[in-house]
């Protein structure tokens, strides 16, 4: 995609000051969009995350604040962004997860996995939606995980929520089609599904492993990876915002209601 030809937009990234949001916001921002920042940091994670992306390219970067397991919270994030903005990407990325088996996993975690990895996005879409439409123009990316086209045990918040999280997108993308044109963008809704990435959240997992292997991380990712990923390769998040960046773009108006795995061969098995 060519630079600076989202020059001019606005888009939110939900839990972008870090990992793979922030990676995706960064995408975004070369690209020339101005970054609604959001996530749950401290001022000077949030201020960080700003200036980074600023400096990335973005004409301007905010902070703005909102718990996702509150429906009100959204809708004053969503009220605040379309006033700044008006907002034309919305990338769902904001997740939380917890492992247990069904028979110890706490009913509140489900709630509050439920309320963040699907609830929100509904939110999010539906105050969004509409305006995108009668512009002609807009993009909601899904971060949706692997676990959104497959299963794993001892996670059956976070899989019922990324399964339905794909299911959502689906219907609006059907909703939504004929909104705007070829020459305006129209409004798609897409997911990414990515297999192991490579942020902070995995990395216990792969320092665990690591001491099988003498301290050996290359050998640890690639034994852990093997369990799932044929490629026993790790994403990095660059490459997550690389692809929610194509899926943003106006050369991709016919592409909608996907769910793009970037997982290295997990779902071809």
């Amino acid at each position: 995609m060519t630079q600076n030809q989202l020059k001019g937009r606005t888009a939110l990234v939900t839990g972008s000051v870090q990992g793979i949001g922030l990676a995706v916001a960064r995408k975004l921002a070369e690209a020339g969009c101005r970054i609604a920042v959001h996530g749950l940091a401290d001022q000077a994670a949030c201020e960080k995350a700003v200036s980074e992306l600023e400096a990335a390219g973005a004409p301007e970067a905010r902070f703005f604040d909102g718990d996702l397991r509150d429906p009100d919270a959204i809708a004053k994030l969503m009220h605040a962004v379309e006033a700044w903005g008006p907002l034309d990407i919305l990338v769902n990325n904001a997740g939380i997860q917890h492992t247990a088996s069904f028979e110890d996993m706490p009913a509140a975690t489900w709630d509050a996995i439920i309320a963040v990895n699907l609830s929100s996005a509904f939110h999010t879409m539906q105050k969004a939606l509409p305006a995108m439409a009668a512009r002609g123009f807009g993009r909601v990316v899904n971060i949706a995980s692997v676990h959104g086209l497959v299963a794993s045990i001892n996670k059956g918040p976070y899989v019922a929520a990324k399964h339905g999280l794909v299911g959502l997108s689906k219907v609006a993308a059907l909703e939504y089609a004929t909104a705007g044109s070829k020459h305006s963008g129209g409004v798609t809704i897409n997911c990414v599904c990515p297999g192991w990435t490579e942020t902070e959240l995995i990395q216990p997992q792969i320092n665990a492993r690591a001491q099988q292997f003498g301290g050996d991380r290359d050998k640890a990712v690639a034994s852990l990876l093997s369990e799932k990923q044929p490629t026993q390769r790790t994403s990095d998040s660059s490459e997550i915002g690389e692809a929610v960046l194509w899926l943003c773009s106006p050369l991709a108006h016919n592409i909608t209601g996907i769910s793009l795995p970037v997982d290295g061969g997990w779902t071809a098995q």
